[in-house]
């Protein structure tokens, strides 16, 4: 198992489905209560523990999908309010190294997922097909990310970090 990319690397399809769409905000609806649900009897250790070597801890990976996908929900608000804006990229591994991150604990990230997911998943829900096809623009590359492209790969995001997740809790600590 690549312990890196356990569910492998995202891949956008050549046409996006509607069924796609739906299936991948079902992922953001489903995403808060899988973690809760894996997270939930975690021992202090276990939330210490990285899902590789030098991969972050339970901990930083829970906080992390919270202040990815608080800034991923900003970004849909953007491209639907301004011409084609440039995101701000942020240092995630400099996010991940903050004492917040190493040390809050997780239910201040779990109730802030669970929160927001509501909230962005009936913001998704509500998108036309036209919304759909907006874009921002990434500075990394300066690609131009559809909102359609962008719901997969923060549905693909979640479920990458719910699979880390996952084998910390297989893990015999």
């Amino acid at each position: 198992m690549n312990l890196k990319y356990p569910i492998g690397k995202f891949e956008t399809p050549d046409q996006i489905s509607k069924e796609k769409i739906t299936e991948w905000i079902r992922d953001l609806e489903e995403l808060p209560a899988k973690i809760s649900d894996l997270v939930l009897d975690f021992t202090e250790e276990q939330l210490e523990t990285s899902y590789r070597p030098d991969g972050w801890t339970a901990r930083q990976v829970i906080h992390h999908i919270h202040d990815s996908h608080h800034n991923g929900y900003i970004r849909f608000k953007w491209a639907l309010t301004e011409d084609k804006p440039l995101i701000k990229a942020y240092f995630e591994d400099r996010w991940a190294e903050l004492f917040d991150t190493k040390t809050a604990p997780i239910h201040l990230s779990l109730n802030l997922i669970t929160a927001l997911h509501a909230k962005w998943v009936f913001f998704l829900k509500g998108l036309s097909e036209e919304n759909l096809q907006k874009v921002f623009i990434h500075p990394e590359g300066n690609i131009e990310i559809t909102l359609a492209e962008d719901i997969g790969i923060y549905a693909w995001h979640g479920n990458h970090h719910l699979a880390h997740l996952k084998i910390i809790a297989d893990q015999k600590v």
